[in-house]
């Protein structure tokens, strides 16, 4: 395997749109400006940063409730935060000269930039209450078995909405839902889009033997969309990008170690508890071990202070993320270097924690923040509440989308006043997509504007928009045939 050539299929820098010019002869690609000096995949991460779904993200919950005043983490913080984890690892691994440099990669620039765009976008499909409202999604459609039951969907089709998946969303999202002026989305390079495919299978290819095929990575309405960018980076069915790896890596020392954190904010468990937990089952585990001496030392040294109770946890919870995290990272980059080359072919069979020395330390965290956490009265209650009203939602948005004098003109007049509010209500850029002409079958494109809908709304948005139809709603009860 020639890897300066894997390498530069894997960070290619071109676009969709600049691709398409070309292939039609335009004469030029669209213009860059002038004095641009970012690269392109630089470009990439700017492009997603200001983009209007990341702003979402700061009312959309990670795992506890979204008070005023508290300091837990929204979905928002949780991105940054998995960003600047992933881009500190692209640096060490850009920097140390286990990947072969060239002016055409520019990984020392490249790498740490794909790594930061891919962190930041890789929550924003996800829907309004954390991951219970994919649960949600799918629950509607097992409930609502006959909107499915239509001639035109094939079976993957179906699949798409009976497995609704959050990542599939986001690469969506930014190659479709996103519009600038065109139909490109974002039009970031391929090489992002690559990477950010966490999974890499349709939703009638999954299986459970191979980390790129868990969940399924994209929807039949972009299936040709991810035929060009693997054809551009030299990727596949079930092939993953070896920066995936990295980011998916971060995002499970993020709300491994940082949920854990919020617990202890939220007053929940204690530092001593967590270390207490910690001892009890990883007692001979080196990484365990290392992690929690450093942090008791700290706190220790810390009772010598003048500090509250509350503060004395707080800071010795901080130290003990430090060394966590420190220590999991470490452990990601050691697991890269020695996995390079499988990675790179996109067929390492493993996420980068799972053969480490730190997938004991991920997985008693994992299993504390399920204890101390995850069931908590109020993650429950928030888990609940999004559950229905998600469901509600979706009730109402299928009425005001299917309901329509002209089955085949998806602009046709409204049924009813209250059918063509609802139908009003739908964003713009989400109406737009869906009546466009599309090679796709009417009852998929319906569908698909009721998942992006609600993929699209925040935690806020959602319950004030079912408080309002059911105010406008004057027989009370939400539709739910599909005619």
């Amino acid at each position: 395997m020639d890897v300066l050539a894997e390498w530069q299929k894997r960070l290619n820098p071109k676009r969709r749109k600049d691709k398409a010019w070309s292939d039609k002869k335009v004469g030029k690609t669209p213009a860059k400006g002038g004095g641009e000096l970012r690269t392109e995949i630089e470009r990439d991460h700017d492009r997603i940063l200001f983009s209007t779904p990341v702003r979402r993200l700061a009312d959309k919950t990670q795992v506890f409730p979204l008070e005023r005043n508290d300091s837990v983490r929204s979905r928002l913080i949780h991105s940054i935060e998995v960003s600047n984890l992933a881009r500190s690892i692209g640096t060490t691994i850009a920097f140390s000269g286990e990947i072969e440099d060239h002016e055409t990669l520019n990984i020392k620039r490249n790498i740490p930039a794909m790594l930061a765009a891919i962190g930041i976008a890789h929550d924003l499909g996800n829907p309004p209450f954390g991951h219970q409202g994919e649960n949600a999604i799918r629950s509607w459609f097992e409930k609502h078995p006959d909107v499915l039951e239509h001639a035109d969907l094939t079976e993957a089709m179906k699949n798409d909405f009976h497995f609704f998946e959050g990542n599939a969303q986001t690469l969506r999202l930014l190659t479709r839902l996103q519009l600038l002026n065109d139909d490109y989305g974002l039009n970031v390079t391929y090489g992002t889009l690559a990477a950010l495919m966490k999974y890499t299978v349709p939703s009638n290819k999954i299986e459970q033997s191979h980390i790129a095929s868990k969940k399924n990575g994209f929807f039949q309405s972009e299936a040709t969309i991810v035929e060009e960018i693997w054809r551009e980076t030299g990727l596949g069915q079930g092939k993953r990008h070896p920066l995936t790896y990295i980011m998916e890596a971060c995002d499970d020392i993020a709300y491994s170690v940082l949920d854990a954190e919020d617990a202890v904010k939220k007053g929940l468990v204690s530092f001593s508890d967590l270390v207490a937990f910690l001892n009890h089952y990883g007692e001979n585990d080196p990484v365990i071990r290392q992690v929690c001496e450093l942090s008791y030392a700290k706190h220790n040294d810390y009772r010598q202070e003048s500090l509250s109770p509350g503060e004395l946890n707080d800071i010795s919870m901080q130290m003990f993320r430090v060394y966590a995290i420190g220590a999991m990272m470490q452990e990601a980059i050691q697991t890269f270097y020695r996995e390079q080359k499988p990675l790179l072919r996109g067929n390492y069979a493993h996420d980068l924690l799972e053969k480490s020395g730190a997938e004991k330390l991920r997985k008693l965290l994992k299993k504390f923040d399920r204890i101390h956490a995850y069931r908590h009265r109020a993650v429950l209650e928030i888990e609940l509440t999004g559950y229905n009203v998600i469901s509600g939602l979706m009730d109402y948005l299928w009425m005001g989308i299917h309901d329509r004098v002209d089955y085949d003109d998806p602009k046709s007049d409204r049924n009813s006043p209250f059918t063509a509010y609802i139908y009003s209500r739908v964003s713009e850029n989400y109406r737009r997509v869906f009546e466009k002409q599309s090679n796709m079958p009417m009852r998929y494109r319906e569908l698909q504007l009721l998942t992006d809908m609600i993929a699209g709304m925040t935690d806020s948005y959602a319950i004030t928009l079912l408080t309002e139809l059911k105010k406008h709603d004057d027989r009370r009860q939400p539709y739910h045939g599909s005619q």
